[in-house]
């Protein structure tokens, strides 16, 4: 367990918080805790984020100290089978460690408040080291507020037996719910059919959204930028969008193509059009929303962090929702947004040159437009995180 910095000596009377999150293949659980412990952390609270999937350096965490578990990771097309670094199937061995490891970091921060993000409502394939924490939580004493924070759209929940049995974890371990999400667009009842009997410890906060910053620099500028996880589905995504670029009206505009951490650039520049003087083809860049801000249209896929960031800039935006096997979060947050008339919205099934470019197109003519979407979830957050923690350090 790599633990990123010492801790301060001037923790003694500062609320300690602790952020669980396991993001398995893209990096937007991550993203969102790492938002919320910086802006935690920026508070005055003494903050530690334990992180079970591999950290992106390029995240910024503030002050927020950061414990980095044995990382392991999934597949696209499999979410059940745990992948460690080395490329092998996590075995029980790993997962003893890893146990072990979170209890660790648990009894010594001593937290006056955790936050597990996704569970119950998801990460079933990581109770071998959840439910022994959670039970370490709930016999600690004094006892921590326990909380779980989830994300706008769950998935999976209309499975037999799922979702009673996410009841029965809230109702044993866990004081609240946060759901950032604005309930006036979705709330947890749209994908939770046991929101009603839990609706006593849950808490809208707004979508938490990461702030825009690299606001001094040129690239983006009226541009067409798209980006896509590192999967097979992005790189599609990309290929696609270069194929288009020709049929649009936004033909001579520079299009920037932002590559996922698993996704291949170099065969993506070499496919025709990929070396136009107007294409660029990069790594995903940690100043995303900055370029947001600047450009003349945003193409990408459907995920919270990418649409929020998107909805904060008032680009014109096009989502093509990541669809693949039983993933329904995107294309309910899509569907939402464009019944609101905020985007444009084209399907993996129907996704081709033509038709992205009808709606690139479309996209660019309607304009920039104000979300009416609450946006604060990040600061709102804290200040619930920030009371919650007080109140329980008070009562040490």
């Amino acid at each position: 367990m790599a633990v990123a910095d010492e801790e301060p000596a001037d923790t003694v009377n500062r609320p300690r918080v602790l952020v669980y999150v396991q993001h398995l293949v893209g990096i937007g659980h991550f993203r969102r805790a790492a938002v919320i412990s910086r802006t935690a952390a920026a508070r005055g609270m003494d903050v530690t984020l334990m992180s079970g999937g591999r950290a992106p350096s390029e995240i910024d965490l503030g002050v927020a100290r950061l414990v980095q578990l044995p990382a392991v990771h999934a597949t696209e097309d499999d979410y059940s089978t745990l992948i460690a670094e080395d490329g092998s199937r996590v075995g029980d061995t790993l997962r003893r460690r890893r146990a072990g490891l979170v209890l660790e970091a648990f009894e010594r921060f001593r937290p006056d408040l955790l936050v597990v993000e996704l569970f119950p409502f998801g990460r079933r394939q990581m109770k071998f080291e959840l439910l022994p924490l959670l039970r370490a939580a709930r016999d600690a004493r004094p006892r921590p507020v326990v909380v779980s924070s989830v994300r706008d759209i769950l998935v999976g929940q209309s499975r037999t037996g799922r979702a009673d049995e996410a009841r029965g974890h809230l109702d044993s371990y866990f004081d609240y719910v946060l759901v950032h999400a604005d309930p006036s667009l979705v709330t947890l009842g749209a994908t939770f059919p046991q929101a009603h009997r839990i609706e006593e410890k849950v808490r809208y906060t707004g979508y938490v959204v990461d702030r825009i910053s690299g606001g001094d620099g040129a690239d983006g500028t009226n541009e067409v930028v798209v980006s896509a996880g590192g999967g097979a589905v992005g790189q599609y995504l990309l290929e696609v969008a270069l194929a288009c670029r020709p049929l649009t009206a936004s033909r001579d505009r520079i299009w920037r193509l932002l590559v996922g951490s698993r996704g291949a650039a170099g065969s993506l520049a070499a496919r025709p059009g990929g070396t136009d003087s107007g294409v660029v083809v990069e790594a995903a860049r940690p100043d995303f929303p900055a370029l947001l801000s600047r450009a003349a249209v945003s193409v990408s896929q459907g995920g919270y962090n990418t649409v929020v960031e998107t909805l904060q800039a008032r680009t014109p935006a096009v989502i093509v929702p990541f669809a693949t096997g039983v993933e329904t979060e995107q294309t309910v947050r899509a569907e939402l947004l464009r019944e609101r008339g905020l985007i444009e919205v084209v399907s993996e099934a129907e996704l081709s040159p033509e038709n992205l470019a009808h709606a690139v197109d479309s996209a660019y003519r309607a304009g920039p437009k104000d979300p009416g979407i609450d946006l604060s979830g990040a600061d709102t957050t804290a200040d619930i995180l920030e009371a919650w923690a007080r109140r329980a350090a008070q009562h040490m």
